[in-house]
């Protein structure tokens, strides 16, 4: 059973910085591409970055790039979203995601993730 679970969302200043983690259980994390997802209210589900199963490739959506650093430890089985220079529209749901397929370079899909975290709330005041 693949559990998910992000943590370290909260509530910041525009122009601030967050870091957000997401702990994977469940499967040999390090064979699996892991992206981050958001959700704004009233809005569907957008794409935010990605990682690859080895790490040596990420991708970034571009109204984060330059901003956001994903990163991700195998040995801890953890994957990292670091926001800097947050803006009051990064505000959303943060969700961690785990690549269906092994050894992918990552989607950009929500439909080629079958396991999802609850979600980690991220407010950027103005």
């Amino acid at each position: 059973q693949v559990q998910l679970v992000e943590s370290g969302g909260g509530l910041v200043q525009a122009g601030g910085s967050l870091r957000v983690s997401c702990a994977a259980s469940g499967r040999t994390f390090s064979r699996y591409a892991m992206a981050w997802f958001r959700q704004a209210p009233g809005k569907e589900r957008e794409f935010v970055a990605v990682i690859s199963w080895s790490g040596g490739s990420t991708y970034y959506a571009d109204s984060v790039k330059g901003r956001f650093t994903i990163s991700r430890d195998n040995a801890k089985n953890t994957v990292y979203l670091q926001m800097n220079s947050l803006k009051p529209e990064d505000t959303a749901v943060y969700y961690c995601a785990e690549e269906s397929l092994a050894y992918g370079l990552g989607s950009l899909r929500n439909t080629d993730y079958h396991y999802w975290g609850q979600g980690t709330q991220v407010t950027v005041s103005s």
